[in-house]
């Protein structure tokens, strides 16, 4: 760092104290309507979150449950909340490929009106919602199901993806999927997700992102790991995009969410972590939750609250002969002050984000 100021001399030996406010690494979770009329709800979520997805409202059987019937509702009002308080969101999806979650008109629809309704679907969405979602999971689970594949021809994936960008092309466009990070299911591995992205990269599809799920009951550190590193060679940004971890025993439970977020927050691939849930009453798994249903924190949440300090990087020192001072910290939001040898203290806040070297901090100080 360099400091400079237009009416105090900053000599070497002066004293610096610099303090991190606020890590930038995105940390989110999933949140739904019913939640957000719950005052204790809100207070946690907006204190510890800084990106976030709704767990169904979005999705295009809540959105137009019959045909032509369209409830938005929910979903602004999640997106007001989130604006309000500067979280980023997640467009979580457009589209379902497994069957059973598609809504029953739109598997009674012949081929051409179901080509009418994907397109009415994406257009409706996106130009609603333009510039407002940072991502799109496009068709989620395609590993897992082939309902517009079969009904539509192979065609119809990079068709979304590309449909998707037109609209909306600040939107990072995502693969969105499970179990590639673990072992035991047949359909689903690091090597068959490289390849499927691969094939719609082939077809023109602008696939931005590589969202793993992130249910793991039992996160092995090294398994994760070498699943990322995998990943990690087709350049694209991971995130894990729906985490949790079961176990009964808080302490077990702790344990393996410390595992799963380290590993992710340390790979250089993984540029953000959005949790399932948090609250007990509210998660998708049972004994996965870090608030208990009475609104207290229980040992999974508080380990999660001690990561996000442990990620907070403070230093202390001198400005040397150069009129520097050097340290290692996270990207984020920092304060800093500057005493000089006669006592004058200077005091600025600033950004480091990724790429910034050297960061020239200019403090002004006024008597």
């Amino acid at each position: 760092m360099k400091f400079s100021s237009s009416n105090v001399s900053i000599p070497s030996g002066s004293a610096v104290r610099i303090r991190q406010t606020k890590n930038s690494f995105p940390l989110g979770t999933c949140i739904t309507r019913e939640e957000i009329d719950n005052e204790d709800f809100v207070d946690f979520f907006v204190k510890n979150f800084n990106w976030a997805v709704f767990g169904n409202e979005l999705k295009w059987y809540w959105t137009e449950p019959q045909q032509g019937k369209l409830n938005y509702t929910d979903a602004d009002e999640l997106l007001a909340l989130c604006k309000k308080n500067d979280i980023e969101v997640r467009g979580h999806c457009i589209f379902w490929e497994v069957e059973n979650t598609v809504q029953s008109w739109v598997k009674s629809l012949n081929k051409n009106d179901l080509s009418t309704a994907v397109d009415n679907r994406i257009n409706g969405l996106l130009t609603r919602y333009k510039d407002q979602f940072r991502h799109y999971d496009v068709n989620n689970e395609m590993l897992h199901g082939s309902f517009y594949r079969d009904r539509l021809g192979q065609d119809i994936r990079a068709y979304m993806f590309k449909t998707a960008n037109q609209l909306d092309q600040s939107a990072t466009l995502f693969v969105n999927d499970y179990n590639v990070e673990g072992t035991g299911d047949t359909r689903a591995s690091p090597e068959a997700y490289i390849k499927q992205i691969l094939g719609l990269q082939e077809q023109g599809a602008p696939v931005g992102g590589i969202g793993l799920q992130g249910h793991i009951s039992i996160p092995v550190g090294p398994i994760l790991s070498s699943a990322l590193d995998k990943l990690a060679v087709l350049g694209l940004p991971v995130w894990f995009t729906e985490a949790d971890v079961v176990a009964g025993n808080e302490y077990v439970r702790a344990d393996d969410l410390e595992t799963m977020i380290w590993e992710a927050f340390a790979h250089p691939a993984v540029e953000g972590v959005v949790l399932w849930g948090f609250w007990e009453l509210s998660m998708w798994r049972g004994n996965a939750h870090l608030v208990n249903a009475e609104g207290d924190v229980n040992e999974a949440g508080r380990r999660f609250l001690k990561l996000q300090q442990k990620w907070l990087s403070h230093a202390r020192g001198e400005v040397d002969e150069q009129g520097e001072f050097k340290f290692r910290g996270f990207h984020g939001d920092y304060s800093i002050d500057i005493i000089t040898p006669e006592k004058k203290m200077l005091s600025q806040v600033f950004t480091v984000a990724k790429g910034e070297s050297p960061l020239v901090v200019e403090i002004n100080f006024e008597p």
